[in-house]
């Protein structure tokens, strides 16, 4: 077997691998756009690489095309005015000003004369950038406009920190008057190019400059455009600014039309689901197979096997389009063959796709990479889910070899250990050593901080199998005969069993996060626990100690649940995994708390989350953040190098909002149930406009009723029965 080398690891080195470098707090604020496989980081005068701290850029499948873009006006740094990216983020615009400018002692220029505003946005592998220049003094001025302009042509893991022995070679620019070939020659011998074009013709050219010099009278205006063509063989002829702005409208407007519409009583909980739905709208991509999440910018914007899966399991209730797309597409990708130097089994679903130059040489074993655990039974129960949501068998059908096939990978494995259990190690030494969600290098350990070693039973792991095999039965049931099914079902119950005798730690009063390679239990109290109500894995008087603990101050931070509970060894409130909160995490066990009954619990999660996203930018819910108490009249604080957005998070208050209202979907009746549902103190109403059912939609209100709540059906195009079980 062929041994790969990897590139030498910035940072701490039993963080590697593929630790992400924390460089520093940004001096600027950042703001992200995306279309597609292309996305950008520009700071908030608009500018890319002006600051330190973060990764600024135009990226296009895991390499940055555009490493600087910057203004000067007269030579000097604009003054910031204000900044902001539009509610369906499809533009960020920037409106600056001039500073005072002085020749010798003589003032040339008083501050605020000019205003310039600088928008972007990308569309199909173009970043396009307006800016609008007009003079609001009373005398005519000269300006000088300089475009600073530059790329590095780096892989993103080059961007998250590590540094290569090698590199490929640049390529001396191109201009041709209005435009500007920046190129690259990768050791892959993949030609990179990034097309910069601009609109007029600049009046000069120098390397890395573009000089506009121009006089404005009072009151006149000027623009430049800039487009910047990214990609492998870069091509010619997009469209121009305003086309491009048209498009990506259009585009916008067609996918918001007949989708999901929530509207409540709180204009704070209104703006973050109508931020939330944006950046799930932003993070959708268009592959062969359909529209897939990508998991969040800057560091995962490509496919990613359980966060998709676990994205569309939250988004199952009112968006089951994603769970199609989402599905169709694993399929395509899942393993069929062994290959150790990237962890691929047959049967197994992807854990990570790379497009860049390092996992095409294999200097990252990313290209297509199958170190994960859990996305395999995920999938299963995600299939299996959304048949139950939209009795849409002729998808099972379909993708019926491919859930044969991850449910004889679950098998297959589980057969290797004696209790049964699904367990994973690495294949790979330059790969993942923990394959769960909490994927750190320190996030399984023992009491006393020994970390796990050996082949790792994860807790959550063994409750997706019971989920997944209980889902899926139906399917089995109908495809595969009735006793194809009842086996499904059995095994789940026999697997509920092994978790509580072989996890439950009656010294922590819980169950632990893993057993290791030599059967002994990390009697740890982690989140992880948390999954095991989402699967419906344990008895119920242990869900109920379970959801009592997890609840309690040592976990609930007051913004969240933290992945592991203050007072143990390893808990770091500002760690990846051993302290922070991760929205899907607390999500997730929101909708396990639904499953239990426990609704007032589910509740006091809604309003701990929706408080955190309230006091975020853009009312946005990143990857992560910090695990500290809350503090009265203080924001939670905030992990430096999470994504944002981040698919899985940006769903987490569809998935909490599902948990208060106890929605379910009977198909084959033509049926909503809101089963017990409870508004979170913070809301007095909720409107859902277009929840789907078998190709029809409804429009329901709920309403505060005293203790209880009332339900309204406002439009109703086919017949949909909607139905409120109260509380007793």
């Amino acid at each position: 077997m062929t041994t790969l080398k990897f590139p030498r690891q910035i940072g701490p080195p039993h963080e590697a691998p593929f630790y992400i470098v924390a460089k520093g707090s940004p001096t600027r604020p950042r703001y992200r756009l995306k279309h597609n496989d292309t996305f950008a980081v520009v700071d908030n005068h608009g500018d890319i690489g002006a600051s330190s701290g973060d990764p600024d850029g135009v990226f296009n499948n895991d390499t940055r095309f555009l490493s600087r873009l910057e203004l000067r006006l007269n030579g000097h740094e604009t003054l910031l005015l204000g900044a902001g990216v539009r509610d369906d983020n499809l533009t960020m615009t920037a409106h600056l000003t001039n500073p005072d400018i002085f020749s010798g002692q003589t003032l040339m220029l008083a501050k605020d004369s000019i205003h310039i505003a600088r928008t972007c946005f990308v569309w199909n592998e173009a970043f396009h950038s307006r800016i609008a220049i007009r003079n609001f003094g009373c005398r005519a001025v000269d300006l000088e406009i300089d475009i600073l302009f530059a790329n590095d042509f780096a892989d993103i893991f080059e961007v998250r920190g590590m540094q290569r022995q090698q590199r490929g070679r640049s390529v001396v620019p191109e201009s041709d008057g209005s435009r500007v070939i920046l190129s690259y020659v990768g050791l892959d011998e993949v030609l990179y190019r990034s097309i910069l074009n601009f609109m007029p013709q600049p009046t000069e050219f120098r390397p890395g400059y573009a000089t506009y010099r121009v006089r404005l009278e009072p009151g006149e205006r000027t623009s430049i455009f800039i487009s910047t063509v990214v990609g492998e063989e870069s091509r010619v002829g997009q469209p121009t600014f305003f086309q491009g702005f048209k498009a990506a409208l259009r585009r916008n407007r067609q996918d918001r039309r007949g989708g999901i519409g929530i509207g409540t009583s709180s204009d704070i909980f209104n703006q973050i689901v109508a931020r939330s739905i944006s950046d799930l709208r932003s993070l959708m991509t268009e592959t062969p197979e359909g529209e897939y999440p990508y998991a969040g910018i800057p560091w995962y914007s490509t496919t990613f096997g359980r966060d998709g899966l676990i994205t569309a399991l939250q988004l199952l209730w009112c968006m089951p389009s994603v769970a199609r797309g989402t599905l169709r597409r694993l399929a395509a990708l899942q393993a069929t063959e062994y290959d150790p130097t990237n962890d691929a089994e047959p049967g197994k679903i992807i854990h990570e796709m790379r497009g860049g130059e390092m996992a095409r040489l294999r200097e990252v074993p990313f290209a297509r990479y199958y170190g994960s655990v859990d996305a395999t039974p995920l999938f299963v129960l995600l299939a299996g889910d959304y048949l139950a949501r939209t009795s849409d068998i002729s998808l099972l059908k379909e993708l019926w070899p491919n859930i044969k096939a991850a449910l004889g990978w679950i098998d297959e494995h589980s057969r290797d250990d004696p209790h049964g259990l699904l367990r994973h190690s690495r294949n790979n030494e330059g790969g993942l050593a923990n394959q769960g969600w909490k994927d750190s290098y320190d996030s399984v350990f023992h009491a006393d901080g020994r970390l796990a070693e050996g082949s790792i039973a994860l807790i959550e792991v063994q409750a997706y199998v019971v989920a997944a095999k209980r889902s899926i039965a139906e399917a089995a049931s109908r495809l595969d005969g009735e006793a194809a099914g009842q086996r499904l079902r059995n095994e789940a119950e026999q697997l509920i069993s092994k978790i509580d005798q072989l996890y439950w730690s009656d010294r922590i009063g819980n169950y632990g996060i893993a057993l290791d390679g030599a059967e002994e239990l990390c009697e740890v109290q982690t989140s992880n626990v948390g999954h095991l109500l989402f699967a419906g894995a344990i008895p119920d008087e242990k869900a109920r100690q379970v959801a009592s603990t997890l609840m309690s101050s040592k976990f609930l931070s007051g913004w969240g649940v933290r992945t592991v509970a203050d007072g143990e060894v390893r808990y770091n409130p500002m760690s990846y995994h051993n302290g922070s909160i991760w929205p899907h995490d607390n999500a997730l066990f929101g909708m396990g708390l639904d499953r239990y009954g426990l609704k007032l619990s589910a509740a006091t999660l809604f309003e701990a989350m929706v408080g955190a996203a309230s006091r975020m930018d853009l009312q946005r819910l990143p990857e992560l953040f910090c695990g500290f108490p809350r503090s009265r009249g203080q924001a939670p604080t905030l992990y430096p190098v999470a994504c944002s957005p981040q698919a899985w998070a940006s769903a987490a208050p569809l998935g909490l909002l599902q948990a208060c209202l106890g929605i379910r979907f009977k198909p084959e009746q033509n049926r909503i149930i809101f089963e017990k549902p409870i508004l979170p103190p913070s809301l007095n109403m909720i409107v859902l406009q277009n929840l789907e059912l078998n190709d029809r939609t409804v429009d329901v209100g709920l309403f505060r009723d005293g203790e209880t709540v009332s339900a309204k059906v406002l439009r109703n195009d086919g017949g949909i029965e909607v139905e409120v079980q109260k509380t007793s």
